[in-house]
């Protein structure tokens, strides 16, 4: 039998040669220095080889052990070579055939076609939401409900996104269908499974991308009253609730801290809020006071020379509506609708987001002292939700779904 001494002090030679253990096994070093495990055995009357590995990374126990199991095969009529070679190549179809190799194959084959900022961002909804669930399953193995959890995890967060993935998937089943690898679209079978688009919409709101840059260009060039423009402005970089930006005034505003904190009256929580300004909304509130900074109001009434009455209640909505965006395109409201859905589709912090919406705390002792929490998150995603939206009207059609790691 052979010891590890014997193995170790073992010298290369012009040609190889063999040091015996037992019951077939032998070490092969070869003129290189290389040492390979073999065991020699014979199956339906032939002499044949088995590889187990190389030394030193296989070691002398574990080479017996190998051999141990490859005994224990022949005494069942099963060729260990044979059996190894099955076992990887399953192994391997296993993963020729996951979802997410197929989902990445079937993008490859069809995105030539699209824009590159729709290529990217169906695959990045992808690799987000659906390939750290179901992305390593075999696809002819996954199920309905295996794929409905998973949409419905999305759809807590983003029910578009979850709508979208849904139909992705099911490209992705019918391509497998179509190579081989899968028998039929299961997406089909989730018809009705998830809540229906605009089911719980209550306002209007333009949430593609492309769509976002042409009103962001439509609210530069507005022709109307310089305060409402500037209004109009800043509720894509805020997103709080249209009272709550119309009723804005000048001392709740801290341009060294980069901050706007609403008092709790104000809001419909009742409490703080914190609402981080980025370099774009300060651009706008910097240009802004010296026209109405002498008054109360950030936003005034035109009908308020004092400027101690804000805009009125309809004075966004109104000019949407001259700018040519019907009741059923988009509302004052929509800006919070646009940011939620994008914001949550690019991956932020989904607790960040609410916080940031100022969205209802169900414990009300908590409530009344959470306006300050995730906060330098929320800093982070502010200022990458401006540049987002600077980038979009400027053009821009690629949604920046590394955002908040680039942050």
């Amino acid at each position: 039998m052979l010891t590890d001494t014997e193995i170790r002090r073992a010298k290369p030679k012009e040609k190889a040669y063999k040091l015996s253990d037992e019951k077939g096994l032998y070490l092969e070093i070869m003129p290189n220095g290389a040492r390979y495990w073999r065991m020699k055995y014979r199956f339906e009357g032939k002499e044949k080889r088995a590889a187990f590995g190389v030394y030193p990374e296989v070691t002398l126990k574990e080479a017996r052990d190998k051999r141990d199991e490859a005994r224990k095969l022949l005494a069942q009529g099963i060729d260990p070579t044979e059996h190894k070679r099955a076992i990887k190549a399953a192994k391997a179809a296993l993963t020729e055939h996951s979802f997410e190799v197929i989902a990445r194959e079937w993008h490859q084959k069809v995105s030539s076609a699209w824009t590159p900022g729709h290529s990217e961002n169906v695959l990045s909804r992808l690799e987000q939401n659906i390939f750290p669930a179901i992305g390593d399953k075999p696809i002819s193995t996954i199920t309905a409900p295996d794929l409905l959890k998973t949409l419905r995890e999305t759809e807590s967060r983003a029910p578009e996104t979850a709508r979208r993935l849904r139909q992705t998937c099911g490209q992705i089943f019918r391509y497998a269908i179509a190579t081989g690898r899968a028998e039929r679209d299961l997406s089909g079978d989730l018809r009705g499974a998830l809540t229906p688009a605009g089911a719980k919409r209550h306002h209007a709101s333009i949430t593609k991308p492309a769509e976002i840059g042409d009103l962001l260009r439509n609210i530069d060039g507005y022709h109307g009253s310089v305060v409402v423009r500037a209004a109009l402005r800043l509720a894509p970089l805020v997103f709080v609730r249209p009272g709550e930006l119309r009723q804005a005034e000048w001392s709740e505003i801290n341009f060294e801290a980069a901050e706007w904190r609403i008092p709790g009256p104000k809001m419909k929580m009742r409490s703080v809020h914190v609402v981080p300004l980025s370099q774009q909304a300060l651009t706008v509130l910097q240009n802004l006071q010296p026209l109405t900074g002498h008054g109360r109001y950030v936003f005034p009434s035109d009908r308020s020379p004092k400027g101690d009455r804000c805009l009125s209640e309809n004075a966004v909505l109104a000019a949407l509506r001259r700018m040519g965006y019907e009741k059923g395109e988009m509302t004052g409201h929509g800006f919070r609708s646009m940011a939620s859905t994008l914001l949550n589709e690019q991956g932020w912090h989904r607790d960040a987001v609410e916080r940031q919406l100022a969205h209802a705390e169900r414990n009300a002792v908590r409530a009344a002292y959470n306006y300050a929490e995730h906060l330098p998150e929320r800093r982070k995603m502010m200022q990458a939700w401006a540049d987002y939206l600077d980038r979009l009207k400027q053009g821009a059609d690629v949604i920046e779904l590394d955002a908040r790691r680039k942050a």
